[in-house]
């Protein structure tokens, strides 16, 4: 499009609520602000471009192109898009410059873009960066934008690495999924085997976590524990409870013998230890503690902390980093008052500029260069009372508080260690106990009660305690003692805990955690911010993840405030299948390397050079798709025992119980777990069980659809009937007989109309239709690939 030269400027906004926040500071005749509100293009669908491409064939694979065609995106009412990227071509008539404003980051980038590319604009283009929308952050950015005259080209690069990774899942998530699902899904599945490029490997994570959870076989282990007495007639009891556990009986009781008998000197240590402020958060740490302490998705976390950010209360949200740069040092006295002020803190829990504590480097909280985003902080913009929501006020407060603590002292704790060594037949041994007693809460007092600990690492087993006492005799170093007793307790090994909701996020970014080889440690240090390690996904795209495994019945949420995820047989299935065929996609390590080469798109500083890179990784895309379908169409059909995943939903009726234990105990085999809980589960079982050993005749055995299953449990509820007789559930005909008797008697007249399989006509994972005897999932939202890939 040709742009005249009249000095006119287009801000491109991502929200009309940052539009607003931004128009406080410039209003001139020659500025135009135009907002997107989300994504305006989507990618076509596979038979939008091909006809030959809408059914799902084996032999159409790998379907390939060099760019994506793009239509109208439609908001979550179904209302096309077209009307405002028209909009968005009339206010680039005559305009030289556009200013994007939108959310930092990749997907603001993209978001504004694609519009520009599709629309043809070839002025000039520079970037503003928004950190927060609070007046100093507002002006700190436009005083940046002055000073960069590069902003543009540096932007454009962002875009085409967002550009890049959403070829890649279209190109993967659609090739993937029907590969997989036509050649390798085992019959007992009747899901499509969706895939794609971060949820294959997350899934990974979490199978390898299942497998070793199942794996896991407790052992009992042993402590010895030493009741002494001291001088003056003081008691306590030391424990030997070394790292390297106690397995053998005989020799824990060889221990104890020796420790029976034993009397000497007590060592008494004393130590004073500090305890410095947790991190900052990151969005992947704040929806970990929120789901933790409140129980909330971490979408949700997200969508509160979005919100608050739009209206200048908090810093941009979804950030990888936990620290601030050191330039910012300089307003925390500010942002402290302004948050004690409206929490109403103490005046000693409300510092002032000279009792500021700022703890700088790696350990602390700030650093040269926080990375892309610096952690999510409050702002001198604080909601007063009634201005934000009840749920957004609990998110503020978390926030506000942990940057309160990150600059008040640390917390002492006087600690004291009483030990002895005891000579026995296996050399000497170390008893010990510990006591701490709080010398100084420091930034502890700011929460009381509430004060905690780090979390531990996610999908770890529970580290032991070291022994500890609430209180301590007063000793002195040296004192001798005797053996009151001793005696051997038994403890028994946990199993790795399962990841929860809230920690996967945390999970995908610090895979480093989760790993134990030093040199895959190695391979997932990130040299250009060593604070943040290579991971998967995004931080602005890691909450989407989960969704998408439960929604393929990869995994299944268990109960409570921040339910634990379990990998299901159709999981478990799908990462062996992946692993047999094609190694590379069930690698978490690998993924989070190739996705680091991926950023280095976006780290180009021209055009040019981002270009290149992106047709460099296009490129390496369309070979690795070639090399999956190749695998995929010379590999067996993975054979796999047992019934279809678990899906979370509705309890089954007493009767499916009943049936499944009969079948159970009939045949001598075990109930899956969560049968009595899921619907699914034991309507799965019933499946792949009574058919297969009640032998009914052909023609038979077809299972009601859901639309049918959920026409006879409103005719059950209706009835007032004790849930719906077994074979209802799982027998189409029996469910059609079932329906043919109670509807008629409903109406009072005529029977009713026969209920549609509403699964019919459905799409797939990528949007288009299904395979006829396949069960289609419901179309999902397209994702955008707009512009085009530098071909």
């Amino acid at each position: 499009m040709a742009s005249a030269q009249t000095g006119r400027t287009l801000f491109f906004f991502e929200k009309p609520s940052a539009m607003r926040q931004l128009q406080r500071f410039f209003r001139a005749p020659t500025t135009v602000c135009v907002a997107a509100e989300g994504h305006l293009l989507a990618a076509e669908e596979p038979g939008a471009i091909r006809a030959e491409w809408k059914p799902w064939r084996f032999e159409a694979l790998p379907i390939a192109v060099e760019r994506i065609p793009v239509a109208y995106a439609r908001s979550r009412s179904g209302a096309s898009h077209a009307g405002k990227v028209e909009a968005i071509r009339a206010a680039l008539a005559g305009v030289d410059r556009v200013i994007i404003a939108t959310d930092p980051g990749r997907e603001g980038s993209m978001i504004a873009w694609e519009v520009l590319e599709h629309l043809g604009y070839r002025g000039r283009v520079d970037r503003l960066k928004l950190g927060a929308l609070d007046e100093v952050s507002i002006r700190r950015a436009f005083a940046a934008l002055a000073r960069e005259p590069d902003s543009g080209e540096r932007d454009y690069a962002a875009y085409l690495e967002a550009l890049c990774r959403r070829y890649e899942d279209w190109h993967l998530g659609l090739n993937g999924t029907r590969a997989m699902s036509l050649r390798l899904r085992p019959p007992a599945f009747r899901e499509p085997w969706r895939f794609g490029g971060v949820q294959t490997p997350t899934l990974a994570i979490l199978a390898d976590l299942e497998r070793r959870i199942r794996d896991f076989v407790p052992r009992d282990f042993f402590k010895i524990a030493l009741p002494v007495e001291a001088e003056g007639g003081a008691a306590l009891t030391l424990w030997h409870a070394p790292k390297e556990r106690i397995f053998a009986r005989e020799e824990a009781e060889a221990i104890r013998e020796a420790a029976s008998a034993w009397a000497g000197p007590l060592a008494v240590a004393q130590r004073d230890v500090r305890r410095p402020p947790p991190r900052l958060f990151s969005k992947d740490t704040l929806a970990r503690r929120c789901a933790k302490r409140f129980g909330w998705d971490p979408q949700v976390t997200a969508g509160y902390a979005q919100d608050l950010y739009d209206r200048g209360f908090l810093s941009y949200p979804r950030t990888e980093s936990e620290h601030l740069p050191e330039a910012q040092a300089g307003d925390a006295a500010l942002v402290v008052a302004a948050a004690a002020g409206i929490l109403g803190l103490p005046p000693d829990l409300a510092p002032g500029p000279d009792a500021i504590v700022v703890r700088r480097g790696p350990r602390g909280h700030y650093v040269r260069d926080p990375g892309e985003h610096h952690a999510i902080v409050p702002l001198r913009k604080v909601p007063r009372p009634g201005e934000v929501g009840p749920e957004a006020w609990r998110l503020w407060d978390l926030v506000a508080r942990s940057f309160i603590a990150a600059h008040l002292p640390d917390g002492i704790d006087a600690r004291t260690t009483v030990s002895a060594q005891v000579a026995t037949p296996l050399g000497p041994k170390r008893f010990a106990v510990t006591g701490s007693v709080v010398r100084a809460p420091g930034w502890r007092a700011l929460y009381g009660a509430e004060a905690e600990d780090d979390d531990p690492v996610p999908g770890k087993a529970r580290q032991d305690d070291e022994p500890a006492a609430g209180r301590l005799p007063p000793l002195r170093d040296g004192a001798p003692a005797r053996a009151l007793d001793a005696r051997v307790e038994t403890a028994r090994t946990e199993p790795p805990r399962r990841i929860t909701r809230g920690e996967l996020p945390v999970v995908m970014g610090r895979l480093v955690d989760q790993v134990e080889d030093p040199a895959l440690k190695r391979a997932l240090e990130n040299p250009v911010n060593p604070n943040e390690p290579k991971g998967l996904g995004t931080a602005a795209t890691r909450d989407a993840v989960l969704p998408k495994l439960v929604k393929s019945r990869y995994v299944a949420l268990a109960r409570g405030k921040d339910p634990a995820i379990e990998v299901t047989e159709a999981g478990l299935a799908f990462i062996d299948a992946v692993r047999r065929v094609f190694p590379a996609y069930g690698d978490p390590v690998g993924r989070a390397v190739f996705e680091a080469d991926l950023a280095e798109i976006g780290r180009a500083t021209t055009r040019a050079e981002a270009a290149r890179r992106a047709e460099e990784f296009c490129r390496r895309t369309r070979g690795r798709l070639d090399a999956l379908i190749a695998a995929v169409a010379g590999a067996d059909r993975l054979a796999v025992e047992g019934a279809p995943s678990p899906a979370p939903g509705r309890a089954p009726t007493p009767a499916m119980i009943a049936f499944a234990t009969a079948l159970a105990a009939r045949k001598g085999v075990r109930l899956p777990r969560g049968l009595k809980t899921s619907a699914a589960v034991c309507r799965g079982f019933l499946d792949a069980h009574a058919e297969r050993r009640e032998a009914p005749p052909p023609g038979e055995t077809r299972p009601p659809t859901p639309a049918m299953l959920r026409f006879a449990q409103a005719l059950a509820r209706e009835k007032a009937l004790d849930g719906l007789p077994p074979e209802v559930e799982i027998d189409h005909a029996a469910c059609r007989r079932f329906l043919d008797a109670h509807a008629a008697r409903s109406t009072g007249s005529e029977p009713r109309a026969k209920p549609v399989d509403r699964s019919r006509g459905k799409r797939g994972s990528d949007g288009t239709a299904a395979p006829r005897r396949t069960r289609r999932p419901r179309a999902v939202r397209r994702t955008a690939d707009a512009g085009s890939v530098p071909p």
